[in-house]
C-alpha cells in the first residue's frame, strides 16, 4: 500500500534490510552492526538466545528469525533503520513484505557454503524490486574458505558487477590507472568507464550513482562473530549509500499489519514524505485516526508525537 504526493527535500535517513540464506550469519551480522555503531554494549548470540532482534520466545527457542524486526542506529550524521528479516524459506513472505520499504539491501553470504539456492532466490527478488545491494561474505574465519573462489562464484551466479571493495575508501578520486580495483569498478558502468578513461580516476558521487542504479555491487569479506571486516563495511556503507529525496507533502508505504502483546493493532509503515502526527489519518477517506506513533528498536519502542521522512 503506497500513499504518495509531490515535491522533494533532503533528510539524512535511509533504510537497510539484512537478507540471507538461513545459517549464513544474518542475525549475528545485525548484532555486530549494532555493537560497532554503539547501539549495543554487548553482542548477543543466537545460540545464547539473547540476540537483540530475536525478541519472541519461539525465535530464541528455535534459534531462527521468524518475524522481521527493526533497530535504529547512527552512521556518521545519518540515521539508519535496520530491518532484520527471516532467512528460513518457510518465512519468505515475511521477508518479502519488507523489501518494498528498503533503500538498500545487505545480502549476507556464508563464506563456508558460498552461493546457495535461496541466495539466488533472494537475488532475483532484489532485482525485481530494484533494490541496490551491498554484500558481506561472512564466516571467512572458518577453515577451507577461499575468498577468490567465493568472489568468482558470486560473479558467475549472481552478477558480474559484484566487486571486492576491501580497502576502497570514499576518496575514489585518488584511485589511479594502476589500481586494479578502480579498473574493475569502472568496467561495471559505461559512464564510469568513460570518466575513468578520460582522467584516470573515479569520483565518489559517480560510484555512488552506479551502486544506486544496480550496476555495481560492493562486496566485503569477514566474520561478523569476530567483528572482522564489519567496521570497514559500515564505513563504506556510510560513504557510498545515498539518502533518498523525501517529499514535503505526506507520503507513506504500509508493509505490514500486526498486533502487540496486548492485542493492539499496529500498522507498520515507512514515511516517504512529510510528517505523520498523532490524530492524523492515513488517507482523506479514512475515519481511522493515529492514536500512537511508536519507533521500535528491538523489543523496545519510543513514543513519538510525529514521525518524519525515512522513519519506519
Amino acid at each position: 500500500m503506497e500513499i504518495f504526493r509531490k515535491r522533494t527535500y533532503y533528510m539524512k535517513r535511509f533504510v537497510i534490510g539484512i537478507l540471507a540464506h538461513v545459517d549464513a550469519g544474518k542475525t549475528t551480522m545485525s548484532e555486530a552492526i549494532l555493537y560497532e555503531t554503539g547501539k549495543l554494549k554487548k553482542m548477543g548470540r543466537v545460540d545464547n538466545r539473547d540476540a537483540f532482534l530475536d525478541t519472541f520466545a519461539l525465535e530464541r527457542a528455535r534459534g531462527i528469525t521468524i518475524f522481521s524486526k527493526q533497530a535504529v542506529f547512527p552512521l556518521g550524521d545519518t540515521f539508519v533503520t535496520l530491518l532484520d528479516t527471516p532467512g528460513h524459506v518457510d518465512f519468505s513472505a515475511e521477508m518479502e513484505r519488507t523489501l518494498q520499504v528498503l533503500d538498500y539491501a545487505v545480502l549476507i553470504v556464508s563464506g563456508a557454503d558460498g552461493v546457495q539456492g535461496h541466495t539466488e532466490t533472494l537475488w532475483r527478488l532484489l532485482k525485481r524490486y530494484r533494490i541496490p545491494v551491498f554484500l558481506f561474505v561472512n564466516k571467512m574465519d572458518q577453515k577451507g574458505t577461499n575468498q577468490e573462489a567465493v568472489l568468482a562464484s558470486l560473479k558467475e551466479r549472481l552478477d558480474h558487477g559484484i566487486v571486492d571493495f576491501s580497502g576502497v575508501s570514499g576518496n575514489c578520486e585518488i584511485l589511479g590507472t594502476s589500481d586494479e580495483t578502480a579498473e574493475e569498478i569502472a568496467t561495471c558502468d559505461e559512464a564510469l568507464l568513460e570518466a575513468y578513461l578520460a582522467d584516470g580516476s573515479l569520483k565518489t558521487a559517480d560510484v555512488r550513482n552506479a551502486i544506486q542504479d544496480r550496476k555495481l555491487f560492493p562486496c566485503f569479506f569477514g566474520s561478523a562473530l569476530k567483528l572482522t571486516g564489519v567496521r570497514e563495511f559500515l564505513t563504506s556503507l556510510g560513504e557510498f549509500a545515498s539518502c533518498p529525496d523525501y517529499t514535503k507533502d505526506f507520503g507513506a508505504k504500509v508493509f505490514k499489519i500486526s498486533r502487540d502483546e496486548t492485542g493492539v493493532r499496529m500498522t507498520h509503515l515507512k514515511i516517504t514524505g512529510g510528517t505523520l502526527k498523532i490524530r492524523d489519518s492515513l488517507s482523506s477517506d479514512s475515519e481511522e485516526k493515529i492514536n500512537q506513533i511508536r519507533l521500535y528498536s528491538g523489543s523496545k519502542f519510543e513514543m513519538l508525537k510525529e514521525a518524519e521522512p525515512g522513519m519506519v
